[in-house]
């Protein structure tokens, strides 16, 4: 797949891995309004990849985030797995192919504690004729939860307090464990640190390189180009619904980015 650009867009690095994690070819998305969100979007990344996309407000990165999470459906186009075409009606569907999402909400329930979150719908019953009456084994899911925290090196201050009680970088700091535990293909990021204080945007940072050390590809929605040229290999431009450039991170600046956004390199290059 050759990702689409008008003929004076940026130029594009080639991309050589033989068979992508994920795939996504000429995605289209209209609103009940009418108004059109996705207008032909591609997007291709390799395994362990970290993959930033940047846009203006209303360029569509949400909207393609909720479409791979299973959270829309698209009017047209396709969204290919390792080279396997799939079709998602709910975001189960996009789970059970090994994509997890972090959206801007965190979507954790502030009543229940770490553990209950990161096992929301995925609960172990406990075994014999307990676990047939509904009786969960917590030990068991404690001890996992506290794994997949330790491993991604969260810090969480209680497995038994509820988030609600929590800071924003903890529960972040949860939500990232939760999707990192379940993902094996990809992670979706939406703003991971909107809201964050520095110390917090650190930590979450440092949480979303581990993720990709773990061999999971990432894709992270962001606003902070700064964020965007310190942690992503490769970066995509998006403005009014499609896909404008791809850039290798190490090769892209600031400069080059803002003028993608903008419209502004269009005018230089005519």
């Amino acid at each position: 797949m050759s990702i689409k650009h008008t003929s004076n867009s940026p130029h594009l690095d080639p991309l050589d891995q033989a068979t992508p994690v994920l795939e996504v070819a000429s995605l289209h998305f209209s609103y009940p309004d009418g108004h059109t969100a996705l207008d032909g979007v591609d997007l291709l990344m390799n395994n362990g990849e970290k993959v930033a996309l940047v846009g203006p407000n209303g360029a569509g990165k949400s909207t393609l985030v909720r479409i791979l999470s299973g959270t829309e459906a698209p009017d047209d186009g396709s969204i290919f797995i390792e080279g396997k075409e799939v079709k998602f009606a709910t975001p189960i569907d996009a789970r059970e192919v090994g994509i997890e999402t972090v959206f801007q909400d965190l979507a954790l329930c502030p009543h229940l504690s770490p553990v209950q979150n990161l096992f929301l719908g995925r609960e172990i019953p406990r075994k014999g004729l307990l676990g047939k009456f509904g009786f969960l084994d917590n030990e068991k899911m404690k001890k996992i939860s506290a794994d997949a925290f330790k491993d991604l090196g969260a810090t969480v201050r209680s497995l038994t307090a509820n988030v609600g009680s929590m800071s924003g970088g903890q529960r972040q700091s949860i939500a990232v464990a939760r999707s990192a535990a379940w993902a094996n293909k990809v992670l979706f990021f939406d703003e991971p640190t909107a809201a964050l204080g520095v110390v917090q945007k650190k930590n979450v940072l440092d949480l979303v390189r581990r993720v990709r050390d773990k061999g999971i590809g990432v894709v992270f929605i962001s606003h902070s180009m700064p964020e965007v040229l310190e942690i992503a290999d490769r970066v995509q431009v998006m403005r009014r619904g499609r896909t404008i450039a791809d850039y290798k991170a190490k090769s892209t600046n600031l400069e080059e980015l803002v003028g993608a956004m903008t419209g502004s390199l269009d005018e230089v290059n005519n």
